[in-house]
């Protein structure tokens, strides 16, 4: 199902649903649609995927809603539209989690911030990520590198006015080229959901490219469950249920074994680990599911190559 539209867009928007909050997916396709901004939804097997594609085919920047038969995972369904996107000719793709939103003037400014870093980096760019910003609390995500693991500053491009070189950027709201991801490769989809952005971003930066955040744009997105912990509220404790904590353990166990993790980030995300692991474990009321979920993280973490 599709609307006509006029003039295509210079990137293509891939929305990945899976059960989606219908009210809160719309918000986010309706700010796309006046953005000016083509969109393909690939829904993972939802069971409201019917409202999601009615939905969607109200706009006229829809290009495709695409409904699988079942839930193969963030990383699949988005390889999937970026194929599609690739296929449709668009030379970039923006991705997205159905629950963020995003201002008028989003994709502009992206689009903007990329003109920018290409012209004055030395290396190609991968992709370029919105300044996050908490809805609850208006908090702004620090963009990170992993050149060493007490270096905590921000490491702005001269005369960018905004763009900051990072070693990580979260999935929503990045902005790559199709050209780098012939490059790098498509998302790892035995990752199925965790850490598939941040395993992407190192193999990028392995293959000599470059990430960079934006303050030209914003992004309006919740990272985990809401609590009323002040450690999550404060940004140092991510909380999720305890599926989204096997992927998690799983993958990030596997990928601090892999060759393009940079060392600082191991180092530190061991230690983030331990320390989230033993504050789940002692405060949740769900510590069984916890502790179930990190036993078999462990044991199926060695069968990821």
């Amino acid at each position: 199902m599709r609307a006509a539209i006029d003039t295509p867009s210079m990137a293509c928007a891939i929305v990945v649903t899976f059960h989606p909050d219908l009210p809160e997916l719309t918000r986010l396709l309706v700010q796309l649609d006046r953005n000016g901004c083509d969109f393909i939804v690939i829904d993972n097997a939802s069971s409201n995927g019917a409202a999601v594609a009615e939905a969607a085919g109200h706009l006229a920047r829809n290009r495709e809603v695409i409904r699988l038969e079942r839930n193969v995972g963030q990383a699949a369904a988005l390889n999937a539209g970026l194929a599609r996107a690739e296929a449709l000719g668009y030379p970039m793709a923006f991705l997205f989690d159905q629950d963020s939103g995003i201002d008028d003037d989003f994709c502009e400014r992206m689009l903007e911030a990329w003109r920018i870093a290409v012209t004055r980096s030395d290396r190609p760019v991968a992709a370029i990520g919105p300044r996050l910003v908490v809805p609850e609390t208006g908090r702004h995500i620090p963009f990170r590198t992993f050149d060493s693991a007490f270096d905590r500053r921000e490491h702005h491009l001269p005369g960018s006015h905004g763009l900051v070189r990072t070693g990580f950027l979260i999935t929503s709201g990045c902005l790559l080229s199709m050209a780098a991801l012939k490059t790098v490769g498509p998302m790892r989809e035995d990752y199925f959901i965790d850490n598939v952005d941040l395993e992407w971003c190192f193999r990028a930066l392995d293959r000599g490219h470059l990430l960079y955040g934006t303050d030209m744009a914003r992004l309006h997105h919740r990272i985990g469950l809401a609590s009323k912990s002040l450690l999550v509220r404060k940004g140092l404790v991510v909380e999720h249920g305890s599926l989204r904590f096997y992927y998690s353990t799983r993958n990030r166990l596997n990928l601090h074994r892999q060759a393009h993790a940079p060392a600082a980030w191991v180092l530190k995300d061991r230690i983030r680990f331990v320390l989230k692991t033993l504050y789940l474990l002692a405060t949740s009321a769900q510590r069984r599911d916890y502790w179930s979920s990190l036993h078999r993280a462990i044991r199926d973490a060695r069968h990821l190559p």
